[in-house]
């Protein structure tokens, strides 16, 4: 019996989907959870299974175009099956919407996930004066980042912290441990005892008040050949440093293999993006909507500091620069620099985290 395939609704804020890729064609077989589609859709790129076994009769949408949710995707059927002309009129009759997107059909599957700092999908060989189109995937990236530059009246506040007994310490728990640790899970868990202690930091505008998360999630930006994705670490308040960085390697491991999901995106109070690496001093990050602040984190670099009790005594000291970013209109500049000073100082005594 004749049955339609139709676009779900995989979250709350989800409003239509872009056909990336199109498993099947007209004839085959599938059975119960083979893949039917890849759909992206504003938070990430998505399977859609059969959700019965049957032969495709017909193909109703095109691989590059953006569809409404309830949008009949194909049609299955009994293998010598006929489709009416009655079912493929109800079935047309009862579709949302016409592709509100189009977009150049993608050469293979790809999974991209929202950015909160893109980063252009470019060639691998670009010429002055060349013409790069631009993705949906950017479109919608660049909404994101407009919506909030104006929708948010951020501040922004630095600090240097001194992290030279953190990098002995880590050094010593690599040397000890299984798990290899990596800085951000340690500010990562900083964060979370920050965000205990100033609850507000969590918060959203909801009407005429400022709504705190249920939970603790930290986005942790993580840089791909296609962009930088921002996964959320979930409950970091409850875990040891070393349960973050098993947690924190899954999270990059899954990215990497275009292996997340929705709720591996959902959730998150606040983001950090650590541009350490790249040998950047300190920057000011963009906010993602839906979060109240975002942490920027510049490099670690040796540092001469004055030392004893005599002006003319130096030491070196290995510093770190933090900025934090927030949206004034749920906390105030006093507030968030308790907070930031919370974090900073956390950082600056191991024990914290022992």
């Amino acid at each position: 019996m004749a049955r339609e395939v139709r676009l779900p609704k995989f979250g709350d804020t989800m409003k239509e989907g872009t056909i990336v890729d199109c498993k099947v064609s007209v004839g085959d077989h599938v059975k119960s959870g083979d893949v039917l589609f890849d759909v992206e859709t504003d938070k990430a790129t998505l399977e859609i299974e059969s959700p019965a076994d049957g032969f495709v009769k017909q193909i109703m949408v095109e691989v590059g175009d953006s569809y409404r949710i309830e949008t009949p995707l194909l049609i299955l059927g009994d293998k010598d099956e006929r489709i009416s002309d009655e079912f493929l009129r109800t079935l047309r009759a009862s579709t949302p919407a016409t592709p509100t997107i189009a977009k150049p059909k993608p050469a293979k599957r790809k999974k991209i996930n929202d950015l909160p700092m893109p980063i252009p999908v470019l060639p691998a060989e670009i010429k002055l004066g060349q013409t790069i189109p631009v993705s949906r995937l950017q479109k919608v990236t660049a909404q994101k980042m407009l919506r909030s530059k104006q929708e948010m009246p951020c501040f922004y506040l630095n600090v240097r912290a001194d992290v030279t007994d953190l990098v002995a310490y880590r050094a010593k728990l690599n040397q000890a441990g299984k798990e290899e640790v990596s800085y951000n899970d340690f500010i990562i868990k900083a964060i979370a005892i920050g965000l205990e202690k100033f609850p507000i930091m969590t918060g959203q505008i909801d009407g005429d008040d400022i709504k705190i998360a249920k939970s603790i999630g930290v986005g942790l930006a993580i840089s791909t050949p296609e962009g930088l994705i921002a996964p959320i670490v979930k409950d970091p308040d409850k875990k040891t440093i070393p349960e973050i960085a098993c947690y924190s390697s899954q999270l990059v491991e899954r990215t990497k293999n275009n292996q997340l999901t929705l709720d591996d995106l959902e959730g998150g109070c606040i983001t950090v993006s650590n541009l350490g690496a790249f040998g950047v001093d300190s920057f000011i990050p963009i906010v993602v909507p839906g979060q109240c602040s975002i942490l920027g984190i510049g490099k670690i670099a040796d540092v001469c500091v004055p030392a004893g009790d005599t002006p003319d005594t130096l030491g070196v000291r290995k510093m770190m620069n933090m900025t934090l970013s927030v949206d004034h209109k749920v906390a105030n500049g006093g507030y968030a620099a308790q907070f930031l000073d919370f974090v900073k100082k956390t950082l600056e005594d191991p024990t914290n985290f022992k």
